[in-house]
């Protein structure tokens, strides 16, 4: 079997799973590089010495981190034992990198203030909703009109991580602005109608499910592209959502205007909604629903970065 084909076999296998586009991209490329990496053979003539190289390569020459060296691992498994159907009792003995344990960044009050302060136009209105209401990046970027409801206060996730929906705040703050942004979302969606573009994706078996609903207003994106662009998985020119780059420039962009020592991202304006959640006194319970995590042991992390309350400790230097 042609490397191309295997190729097309680990899209293939990762769509019927119903992976996310990221995931399928993620293992293609781990699959390309490591085929490249051995001189373009294919991967049932190697086996656990050509992995453990490709593995020790990642670590020792390009130095990356022990979740990508992971991620790896998987991507190179998923080919093996779901494309190829090879038995690797040698997998078991592929050691894994150790993730070492990292505090999560986060800003004070005062400072997400002067980030926001330094944002403008649909940019800031996005970093207030990933602050306001916990959502990771592409959660803000895939809200659809459907999910924003202004009565109850409140945004629905669809489809976030691991392919779970969960609702959050919609925080009042950013009403106004949010109403603008739907009255504009609105005119692009019209002109679409009006030249007769398709509508935008849906996910899984949706668009067969509802052949029109990709033409409605509730499905269309609350924050759409200013252009048109070709859909990877059905070939056709349609709207998408803004471009997710652009956000993550704009906020470190803020962040040196606000002056700033760190070099901040999107995802730290969640870590910012969590740990300042947790400050004011909420339950972590509810602070786990909000963010999606499946274990609180994957909220308890922000306790760490805390320093009030029964576990708050004072340095004996301000004790004297």
């Amino acid at each position: 079997m042609p490397a191309e084909k295997i190729v097309d076999q680990v899209r293939a296998e990762c769509r019927k799973r119903h992976y996310s586009r990221r995931t399928e991209q993620s293992y293609v490329s781990w699959l390309v590089r490591y085929v490249r990496f051995h001189g373009l053979r294919h991967p049932a003539q190697m086996g656990k010495v050509e992995v453990e190289a490709f593995l020790s390569h990642l670590a020792t020459k390009r130095r990356v981190a022990a979740s990508t060296q992971n991620q790896a691992l998987c991507a190179l498994v998923f080919a093996y034992q779901s494309v190829l159907g090879m038995d690797l009792p040698w997998l078991s003995d592929v050691t894994r990198a150790k993730r070492p344990a990292r505090l999560p960044v986060v800003l004070s009050r005062t400072e997400v203030a002067a980030v926001l302060a330094s944002m403008h136009g649909v940019h800031r209105l996005m970093a207030e909703l990933l602050y306001g209401g916990g959502l990771r990046l592409m959660e803000c970027l895939r809200l659809r009109v459907k999910d924003i409801h202004f009565e109850r206060g409140e945004m629905t996730v669809r489809s976030g991580k691991g392919d779970k929906d969960r609702r959050t705040m919609l925080p009042k703050t950013a009403s106004a602005a949010l109403r603008t942004q739907l009255e504009q979302a609105r005119a692009i969606w019209q002109g679409d109608r009006a030249a007769g573009a398709p509508g935008v994706a849906l996910r899984g078996a949706l668009d067969r499910k509802y052949p029109h609903a990709g033409q409605e207003f509730g499905w269309f994106w609350v924050f759409p592209d200013n252009h048109l662009s070709l859909d990877p998985v059905s070939g056709l020119r349609r709207r998408h959502h803004h471009y997710e780059k652009r956000l993550q420039r704009a906020v470190r962009a803020a962040g040196r205007s606000a002056g700033l020592d760190q070099a901040i991202s999107p995802h730290v304006l969640r870590h910012c909604f969590a740990t300042h959640l947790l400050e004011g006194g909420y339950d972590i319970r509810t602070v786990q629903e909000l963010l999606g995590h499946s274990d609180v042991s994957t909220t308890m992390v922000y306790t760490h970065v805390l320093n009030r309350g029964g576990r708050g400790v004072i340095s004996p230097l301000d004790g004297l």
